[in-house]
This record gives structure tokens, C-alpha cells and sequence, in this order.
């Protein structure tokens, strides 16, 4: 049997979508035969001062073999994961450190222009582009990562969309009364501008919000001030059987966050039938989501974001599900066997 094994950086006690991939990866490459193991290596993005040298930990260490057995492939999957040498590498690139591309310069960058800061972007970049140019094959988890890799670093990468978790079980139910999001509740997801857009919203939809994350406690405080506690609830964690009711039973998801590496909450949210409500700056949700056809988008503003539900939910129900089919068959090709034949071709 061959032997795999996938790379990833976990910081400690959080888990979100590049978790929940890394290990359907590992279950899909084993039931094709793989014989498979996960290499994670403790990772934080602060302080600044010990990025690179969190990541340069990556360059020491040897998975050529195991107990005498040659490893035949390795998979890195995010930041700095990529930066580990191995003769046969080939990544599927969830996402870099995007203080040092995109989100520089925004809220949301911990990055500063000092020189020292500087320093550390410049590192980041040399050391991605050095080590991502040693692979056999780049694969990107979406067309906005692959965009942002050729701008940066100059290299090409082949897209190939995950599939969902929960892949098989998603149904419609009905077209219900509440616009549903799931996922982590962090600042890059934006939940604040469609909770202030339930202030202006007219028709008589509810936002039901799924997950947990560092933002909980601060949005459920939010929600308590601007007097919204009515139509706007906060369910925390929930279990894969209620999260496919949610999706099963909602007139439509929202999907909201700043340049996307990709978004499961569009494909989930398609298998069930349901359109999706996004922003024009989402990134990877745009990649599946069309305006008036699978979907709506709506610019980043809360006013803007009301409008738009209202004018989903002033649709007739067949119009909806027109949308919510398209969305459908936007997404029916998305499948495991596709992704491992793909990163294991050089096997072959």
C-alpha cells in the first residue's frame, strides 16, 4: 500500500473548516486504500516576531520515511505546512497566511508597516514561493486562492473545490421563515453587518446564526442592545443532524465573509436546494453564487444587506427554488474521488 502523509498547522483547541477537511481527506484517502497519517504542528499567528520562526520548524523535519518505509507522498494543506521537504510534495493549498497578501493593510491584519513587519512579510513570501515552487502539482481549494497565489508568487495552481462533510445527507424540506449561517463566529466572517441589517429589514424573515467562536458572547451582546433577541437567534454549536435540518428547512443561507478562501456554507446550502445571499466581496462564495440565479449578492452594507432579504423573501416560492435548483446543479459535480485521484496522480 502507499503510504500518505498530510500536512497541516493546528493551533490548539480550534477547530474550523481546514480541520474538518484535513480529516475527511484522511478518511477518503484511506477507504481508496491509502495507507494514511496527519503531521500537525502547533502553530499561532502571534506575536508577529515568531511567524516565520513557527514556520521554519517545517524545514527540519523528516518524513521521508517511517521505521525504514519510504513515505510515498506528502499532502501540506495551509500555512507553513508547504515548507516541508519531501522528494514527491503536492499541495492542496487551503490558504497562506493572508496578513501577509490580502489582509494587509485591513482591520483584520495584526501586520503593521514598520520595518520590522515588513521584514516578516518579505520572509513569508520568499519562504512560499520557495518551498510551494518544489511541489510536483499545486492544487488550490478554490479559483480565489489560486488568484491570489499567481499575484503574489507567481505560481499557477489548479483548482479543486472540497467537498462537504456531511456529503450524501443534505435535503430539502421546505422554504421556511429564516435566512441560516453556520460557521465560525470570528471577525473575517462579518456577522456584525447582516445583525445590523435586521434593524432595517421589513419583511417578516428571522437570521438564525450556528457555531461558535471567539466573536460568540461579543454578537450575542450586540444582538441584546439593538433589541433584535426576536429575530435574531444564536444557537451555538449544533450537531450534523440539526445542522442539515437548518439548511433542510431555511428559506435561503447568508454568507457574508471578507475575500473567502472558499466557503462550505455555499455548497452545503446548494445540496439542500436553498439560494445564497453574499457580498460582492466575498471571494470564494462568488465562484458558485449568481445573481438572480443561484443566488443574490448584495454589497457589504448593512442597509444594502436588508434590502436584498427582503427582496428574497418578496419572491414567490417557485422563483426561489428555481435559484435553489440551479444552485444544485452548480455544485452536484463536487466529489472525494475526484480529489484523491487528482492528488495522488503522480502515484501513478
Amino acid at each position: 500500500m502507499k503510504k500518505v502523509v498530510i500536512c497541516t498547522a493546528q493551533a490548539p483547541f480550534i477547530v474550523g473548516g481546514a480541520e474538518i477537511l484535513v480529516t475527511e481527506l484522511r478518511r477518503n484517502l484511506e477507504r481508496r486504500g491509502f495507507t494514511t497519517d496527519v503531521v500537525a504542528v502547533p502553530f499561532k499567528w502571534y506575536p508577529v516576531s515568531e511567524i516565520v520562526r513557527q514556520a521554519l520548524a517545517w524545514r527540519l523535519l523528516d518524513v521521508t520515511e517511517s521505521n525504514g518505509v519510504p513515505v510515498d507522498l506528502v499532502i501540506p494543506t495551509k500555512y507553513p505546512s508547504y515548507l516541508i521537504n519531501h522528494p514527491r510534495k503536492v499541495t492542496w493549498l487551503f490558504h497562506q497566511h493572508r496578513e501577509a497578501y490580502d489582509l494587509f493593510g485591513t482591520p483584520y491584519c495584526s501586520l503593521t508597516d514598520s520595518p520590522e513587519d515588513r521584514l516578516v512579510r518579505e520572509a513569508i513570501r520568499t519562504m512560499d514561493t520557495r518551498s510551494l515552487s518544489e511541489c510536483r502539482k499545486i492544487f488550490t481549494i478554490s479559483r480565489n486562492v489560486a488568484a491570489r497565489l499567481e499575484r503574489h508568487n507567481g505560481l499557477a495552481g489548479e483548482t479543486l473545490y472540497p467537498p462537504p462533510q456531511h456529503l450524501g445527507r443534505y435535503r430539502h424540506d421546505e422554504f421556511g421563515d429564516y435566512l441560516f449561517f453556520v460557521g465560525r463566529l470570528d471577525r473575517l466572517k462579518r456577522l456584525d453587518l447582516v445583525v445590523e441589517a435586521f434593524r432595517s429589514v421589513r419583511s417578516s424573515a428571522r437570521l438564525i446564526i450556528a457555531g461558535t467562536g471567539p466573536l460568540a458572547e461579543q454578537l450575542s451582546r450586540h444582538i441584546e442592545r439593538q433589541g433584535l433577541t426576536d429575530r435574531v437567534r444564536l444557537l451555538g454549536f449544533v450537531d450534523a443532524d440539526d445542522l442539515v435540518r437548518l439548511y433542510a428547512g431555511c428559506r435561503a443561507a447568508y454568507y457574508g465573509p471578507m475575500n473567502e478562501d472558499y466557503g462550505y456554507v455555499t455548497v452545503e446550502a446548494f445540496l439542500s436546494g436553498k439560494p445564497v445571499i453574499t457580498t460582492d466581496d466575498s471571494g470564494g462564495p462568488l465562484e458558485f453564487v449568481t445573481d438572480g440565479e443561484t443566488g443574490l449578492v448584495t454589497p457589504p452594507d448593512p442597509d444594502r444587506i436588508a434590502a436584498t432579504i427582503d427582496r428574497l423573501w418578496a419572491l414567490p416560492e417557485a422563483r426561489v427554488r428555481e435559484m435553489g435548483e440551479s444552485g444544485r446543479r452548480r455544485v452536484e459535480g463536487i466529489g472525494w474521488d475526484d480529489v484523491v485521484d487528482r492528488l495522488t496522480e503522480t502515484l501513478r
